[in-house]
Order: C-alpha cells, then structure tokens, then sequence
C-alpha cells in the first residue's frame, strides 16, 4: 500500500490533492516547526482583479524558540473569517457549484477556532469528503527530514515555490479578463467543476 507524507494546508493548492490522490494512505506531519509564507495560513483563489491571497493571522511567540505548527494560534482579535468568506461569495458566487458546496463550506467560518491546526484539519477533512476521497490518516510524533520507505510530499506546502506543475487548463469565472490561473486553491476547482473534480486530478 503506497504511502506518502503531507504538511496540513489551509484547504491547499490543486498540487497536494493531485498528489494525494495517489495514494491509499498518508501522514500528516504534526511535528514540525510552524513556517511562514506557506500555504500553512494562506490560499489562493480568482477574484474579480485576478490572484488573490486569503491569509490567516497568527499569534507571533515573544520567545526566540520555534514554534511548533501543531501548538500554533490564530489571530482572533481580525475579523478575517468574516473576510474571507465574503472573498469567496465574490469570488465564486456565479460559479457553477458555489452554491452546491456553500453549505458544506461556510460553518467552517461560523466557529472561532484558537488553534491553526485544527483548523486546517476541518479544512482537509471537509474537502476530502466532498471530494469523496477515501484514505487512512495519521499524524506523526517526531520530526524527521527526511523519509526513505515512504513519498515526501511536504514541499508541497510551500507557497513560494516557483515548480510549474503543468495542470489542465478548465473554465475559471474570470479567466476572460486575466487568462487561466494554474494551482489555486483547491475551492476553486470544487466551485468550477463539481463532481468531476476528481476526474479532473486523476487525469491532470
């Protein structure tokens, strides 16, 4: 049974569940050190004026120790569900399964969450099942950088990373004013395709 190793996105890029597709079973690394500018509190989604990035705040430590992603908080005191939400309403309002999905999404914004983890896990969780994506989850205990027997798929968090990776081309709501937009948030290809989301990152 194919294994692989993953880092806990806010819902994620298209590229995490392309990869994750693949497989039966996974890790979630729960170990490390939480790291900025990563898909750890941000997504990317098409808004009216293009790219646009939905961020969550997060409580900085006053310690010069690392802190672990899994023991991070949010930054409760900025109304950003409230931001984000309204964001994907104009983002995706005249998509064509916003309001299919709406439902499922929006009481993810309802509740205040203290921890980013958790938070991202609802995240994960909720997206797999309407996907309907069926694959055993763990979290790991220890930190290790790197694994042998099992696929690393962690870079995949990273927000900075420049790797093109190559996706179909499928009809985004504003791509007649900027063109297609590759590897956005996974919400954007539940919001424009549906259904035949899985079809399209078994085939992409």
């Amino acid at each position: 049974m194919p294994q692989a190793i993953f880092c806990l996105p806010y819902f994620g890029p298209i590229s995490v569940y392309k990869s994750l597709i693949n497989y039966n079973s996974i890790y979630i690394e729960a170990a490390e050190n939480y790291q900025k500018q990563s898909y750890r509190n941000r997504q990317y989604i098409y808004g009216a004026n293009g790219k646009l990035m939905l961020n969550i705040p997060v409580k900085h430590s006053g310690s010069k120790q690392r802190l672990k992603y899994s023991e991070s908080q949010i930054e409760n005191d900025f109304e950003w569900q409230d931001l984000h939400l309204k964001s994907l309403e104009s983002a995706y309002r005249t998509s064509p399964y916003f309001e299919f999905y709406e439902d499922d999404i929006q009481p993810l914004y309802d509740k205040n969450f203290e921890s980013l983890f958790e938070f991202n896990l609802k995240c994960f969780e909720s997206i797999l099942n309407l996907l309907d994506i069926e694959v055993n989850i763990e979290m790991t205990s220890e930190y290790f950088k790197n694994y042998s027997k099992i696929s690393d798929e962690r870079k995949l968090i990273d927000a900075k990373s420049k790797k093109d990776f190559k996706l179909k081309t499928y009809h985004q709501v504003f791509e007649d004013k900027f063109g297609f937009i590759s590897n956005l948030s996974i919400l954007d290809l539940l919001f424009n395709l549906g259904p035949e989301s899985v079809n399209y990152l078994k085939g992409s």
